[in-house]
């Protein structure tokens, strides 16, 4: 009489009795584990967070906008919160430009004469191929990303003044409300040694030409001083550490 034998799969595909001892004896491949759902977490309800300082401070300024009539009776977050879309609106507000625009001749009226009267414009006349140019440039440009609400600009100069003498290059222009406050012909005129700071003091030795938007209004010349006097003290202090971390490194 024959021998028969079953095997027997149940719904799941998990093996009977007689698979176990075919794996045992080496005839069948190891059993694939169970499969084993992800445990479920159901999305965080934007409605039962915290409305707290770090709730508000994730807020994008339009989030914000709508939030006023969300807010908890509580006193201390409504007030944060009227503090924290100030300051966001303050930003975009102040922060118009951040790099040196480049002008022609053309543009001079629009960009530079016509700009609103409490924006500063700093000009710099240059030529392309003249090292002195090269210098001061990087320096404004380094300038123009700290004081964001300080309108830079630079032109060819010979687009700006016909037949204008190359041994000025470079020369800067400070305008303000449609008029020229200062102007600074040659390199030398920010020290024997040119840097963003010592172009800093010099641009704001009579007038706050200078403005990073930390002010509400026009800040002092006092005040603007100041605040380049720290800039400076503080990047001395982060070349001096960055030295240390260098040499106690080799």
């Amino acid at each position: 009489m024959a021998d028969y034998h079953f095997v027997y799969k149940d719904v799941e595909g998990s093996s009977t009795q007689w698979d176990d001892i075919q794996r045992k004896l080496g005839n069948l491949p190891p059993k694939p584990p169970a499969f084993k759902p992800d445990p479920f977490t159901p999305a965080e309800d934007e409605d039962s967070k915290p409305k707290d300082k770090n709730w508000i401070d994730n807020k994008t300024e339009e989030q914000l906008e709508d939030l006023e009539d969300d807010l908890d009776d509580d006193q201390f977050i409504q007030e944060y919160w009227r503090k924290r879309f100030a300051e966001m609106k303050n930003v975009v507000k102040i922060a118009k430009f951040g790099s040196i625009i480049l002008i022609s001749g053309s543009d001079f009226v629009r960009e530079v004469s016509q700009a609103p009267p409490d924006v500063w414009v700093v000009v710099i006349l240059y030529k392309d191929g003249y090292p002195e140019c090269g210098v001061l440039m990087q320096c404004l440009e380094e300038l123009a990303t700290m004081y964001p609400a300080t309108k830079f600009v630079k032109m060819i100069s010979t687009d700006c003044i016909p037949n204008y003498p190359d041994r000025n290059l470079p020369t800067v222009l400070v305008y303000n409300n449609r008029a020229v406050k200062a102007n600074y012909v040659g390199l030398y005129t920010f020290g024997r040694r040119c840097t963003p700071e010592g172009v800093a003091m010099v641009l704001c030795q009579s007038d706050p030409v200078l403005n990073d938007g930390q002010y509400e209004g026009e800040a002092s010349r006092e005040a603007v001083l100041e605040g380049v006097r720290k800039r400076f003290i503080e990047k001395v202090i982060s070349q001096h550490e960055n030295d240390d971390d260098g040499s106690s490194s080799d």
